[in-house]
């Protein structure tokens, strides 16, 4: 039986990987801050079904310790400072815990196992203010946001570490990813939420920021599988995880609103004041490599994905009538 500690096995993609690996015999580790707090926020399908050790970003000695201890054989990390409108929030602690944690990481591995398999979870991000559409592992990184920026030295880290002492470490650059199990600060999730408000007469508008911003969405569910492939490869290396397909906000209101047979026009209120400081170029992900030497292709398309939240949010919102 291999063990996996998951760091952030609370959120969209620590809960999904969690699911997906204890599913295939893995004795998975759960790494929170807050252990009784996390098992109240742990999804149904995993209640009692994981470990959950304390665990802090900004802790190496604490890093080492459960190390040592369970001895894992793969480490995934996605613990971070939220991105999406909290992009800008706090740009020390975003530098620390999305970019310095990531070193104390690598520094906890080489220290206790050096056979330890690392996969950092990247973003598009990196390439910000992009030279080149679609973007590639060879595009060069121009990020705009402390986010993009945190994450970049990350990728920097990991690249000396994997070169210098010989890890296996990656980095899976990742575009944007959605599910039922997004955070309500993300735009597909607090549409989706919204929309199911709307149709169940809960609220009656929907306000947002720049409708023409566009963005390279896909399915939580397959990129976490993506980033498993690259840690069974012989080789470590990073890899973009992306659909190919960008879609702009108003492509999503009008997909949304679809699905439950209303007009976005009649709901939809454009907002100047929530647009972010700078709004990133176009963020289109080539994923030909991850294609080629993962044999990982994407399998749910955009219009399914925001089906399947807004079915997600009418039965939550149901439930708590």
């Amino acid at each position: 039986m291999k063990t996996v500690i998951i760091t952030g096995a609370t959120g969209q993609d620590g809960s999904y990987m969690a699911e997906y690996l204890r599913d295939k015999g893995y004795r998975v580790i759960g790494a929170v801050r807050d252990v009784k707090k996390s098992e109240k926020l742990l999804p149904k399908i995993l209640k009692n079904k994981i470990e959950l050790v304390e665990w802090n970003m900004q802790d190496q000695q604490l890093m080492i310790k459960v190390l040592h201890c369970y001895r894992p054989d793969e480490i995934y990390n996605f613990a971070a400072y939220s991105s999406g409108a909290g992009m800008f929030d706090d740009p020390t602690v975003i530098g620390d815990v999305n970019g310095l944690a990531v070193t104390r990481i690598l520094e906890a591995i080489r220290v206790v196992d050096p056979n330890i398999r690392f996969c950092q979870a990247s973003s598009s991000e990196l390439f910000g203010e992009a030279a080149e559409a679609p973007q590639s592992e060879t595009t060069v990184f121009s990020p705009r946001s402390p986010y993009g920026a945190a994450k970049l030295y990350a990728h920097s880290m990991i690249n000396i570490y994997r070169k210098s002492y010989g890890l296996f470490a990656c980095s899976a650059i990742l575009y944007n990813h959605e599910s039922p199990r997004r955070g309500l600060e993300f735009v597909t999730r607090k549409v989706t939420h919204e929309v199911a408000k709307i149709k169940l007469g809960m609220s009656a508008t929907l306000s947002l920021g720049n409708l023409e911003a566009c963005r390279d969405w896909g399915f939580a569910g397959d990129y976490v599988l993506a980033m498993w492939k690259m840690l069974q490869m012989p080789k470590a290396d990073d890899y973009v995880i992306a659909s190919g397909k960008a879609h702009s906000v108003r492509e999503l209101c009008e997909m949304a609103f679809e699905h439950v047979d209303l007009n976005y026009k009649d709901y939809v209120r454009e907002d100047v004041n929530v647009f972010r400081p700078t709004e990133s170029f176009q963020l289109v992900g080539d994923a030909s490599k991850a294609e080629k030497y993962l044999n990982w292709v994407p399998k749910i398309g955009f219009r399914e994905i925001i089906g399947i939240m807004i079915d997600a949010d009418l039965l939550l919102l149901q439930e708590k009538k």
